[in-house]
């Protein structure tokens, strides 16, 4: 039992670090973002990316 309420708190906690990465790509500028090699579209595209992808 401890087992699975483990992996799902891990589960959990990888889900909220990627939204919060793809939340931070939305308040980049267009030059931080052409650093990084992405554009505004692909920014905005990778936020709206289901949760679990």
């Amino acid at each position: 039992m401890w087992s699975g309420l483990l992996t799902t708190a891990s589960w959990m906690g990888r889900q909220l670090e990627r939204r919060r990465s793809r939340l931070a790509l939305l308040e980049m500028t267009d030059e931080q973002l052409k650093d990084i090699g992405l554009s505004r579209g692909q920014a905005y595209s990778e936020f709206k990316r289901r949760p679990w992808d």
